[in-house]
């Protein structure tokens, strides 16, 4: 058995650019959806017994949940063959963690695992990046507080932060403010440890992954419709959840860069296997199809309780729309792949709605916005969105350096925009990929893309 007991290092910061020479074509896979992957391995680590996971993303993300499950007494450990095995202690039995908890890039990881601490009798630190330390966590930090936990956060409810779970915490009826799949998640995780019912109301309907996983496991998780499309999640807590095996499908969002990439390339032609279609998780999927995208989904399937199938994509002339405000939830971490899609679509693209992306990684809006313009895109930044004037499929004329601000996403699209712009577009730092897309380049390169020498 091969353990892993901290992430991985950070590839060294360099330069990225490409280029399409000619169509995008073949078969790829795309890695395990993140959202997935950190909730198995928490899931896993309470329940009692050994659970096995396949196609766990192995990104940085993904590796820092693994690190911190493991320091809290959990066994979590890579096989040769990639499984994960993970020996889980049981809800209430978590440990005293010795280290701070180091979480990287990883916003998921820190607010689920603020969560799923709150309802124990442990002190745990939060550290992570200067990206992740940037972002705030007043919106977990508020409703678990109501549950008996006690905070001491940097100014502005940032990290470094440190969390004293509850002695005796407390059942909790919230309604989400905005819609926010992170903070549900974090408030069903602390109910697993509370005798009683945990109850969040969320009017918007966000990814229900946790709600599936949770059920998965044995958890006793209701789940009631609300007038106008939200919903009612209650959770019963001294859970006793069973150990599981799981199928982690592809991640939908990684999916996002190939699938604009084969839909701008003229002649692209491209199949991605094996991705999550989970209907709050397929919202860029749709608003390309309304765009005009030719993607086809083949050989839909069910893997682990969730919705998959093979996607063909081909390219397609793409026309701009006004995307509809409410698909915003299922698709908040695809909107700067889509920026990339608008850029050559014909008309205007206006994109509402969106005001969640200012506070991920980086804010995600006016970095895009930023980007674009540098690359001669004409852009409207709005306060709550973007509105693109898509070039009807010319090239745009690219010749830019665009700064990634530490996130992930933000690399990836210029580095997909850089495949149709007539000069190359210069990603200034591909590192950040590492986080939730460790393959990216290759999977590029395979399809027919080529990386270009950028001399210092």
């Amino acid at each position: 058995m091969t353990e892993r007991a901290t992430p991985l290092p950070a590839p060294l910061s360099a330069p990225l650019s490409l280029v399409a020479d000619g169509p995008l074509r073949g078969r790829v896979k795309v890695p395990g959806d993140k959202s997935i992957s950190h909730r198995a391995l928490m899931l896993s680590a309470l329940a009692v017994g050994r659970s096995e996971i396949d196609g766990l993303l192995e990104g940085e993300d993904v590796l820092a949940t693994a690190a911190a499950m493991r320091a809290m007494g959990a066994g979590v450990a890579r096989d040769s063959t990639g499984r994960w095995q993970v020996d889980g202690v049981g809800v209430g039995s978590l440990l005293q963690p010795a280290p701070a908890l180091d979480m990287g890039n990883s916003g998921t990881s820190t607010r689920l695992l603020m969560g799923l601490l709150a309802s124990h009798p442990i002190t745990a630190t939060f550290i992570g990046d200067a990206s992740l330390s940037k972002r705030p966590m007043g919106r977990v930090i508020a409703p678990l507080g109501r549950m008996g936990a006690e905070f001491q956060a940097s100014p502005g409810g940032r990290l470094p932060l440190m969390l004293r779970g509850a002695e005796r915490p407390l059942p909790l009826r919230y309604r989400l403010p905005v819609a926010s799949a992170q903070v549900k998640s974090a408030i069903l995780l602390a109910g697993l440890n509370i005798g009683a019912e945990t109850v969040v109301e969320e009017p918007i309907a966000t990814r229900d992954h946790s709600e599936r996983m949770l059920k998965g496991f044995g958890a006793d998780l209701s789940v009631e419709p609300l007038d106008g499309g939200g919903k009612l999640i209650a959770v019963r807590g001294w859970a006793e959840l069973k150990p599981q095996k799981l199928v982690v499908p592809g991640d939908p969002s990684s999916a996002g860069f190939p699938m604009v990439a084969a839909l701008i390339v003229p002649g692209s032609d491209i199949l991605i296997e094996g991705v999550g279609l989970n209907p709050t998780r397929d919202g860029l999927v749709r608003v390309l199809q309304m765009m005009g995208g030719d993607i086809v989904a083949e050989n839909p399937r069910e893997v682990g309780g969730e919705p998959v199938a093979d996607l063909r994509v081909r390219h397609s002339v793409l026309k701009g729309i006004e995307v509809p405000p409410d698909v915003a939830p299922s698709m908040i971490d695809e909107y700067p792949i889509l920026f990339v899609a608008a850029t050559m679509a014909e008309g205007r693209t206006v994109m509402r709605g969106i005001e969640e992306l200012r506070v991920k990684e980086s804010d995600r809006i006016a970095a895009m916005a930023a980007g674009l313009r540098a690359a001669g895109v004409t852009v409207e930044e709005l306060e709550d969105g973007l509105i693109v004037e898509g070039s009807g499929g010319s090239k745009p004329a690219g010749g830019a350096t665009v700064a990634t601000h530490l996130d992930h996403r933000i690399a990836m699209s210029f580095a997909v925009l850089s495949l149709m712009t007539r000069a190359p577009v210069i990603v200034d730092d591909r590192a950040p990929i590492s986080t939730s897309f460790p393959d990216f380049l290759p999977l590029l390169l395979g399809l027919g893309a080529r990386e270009l020498s950028i001399s210092s």
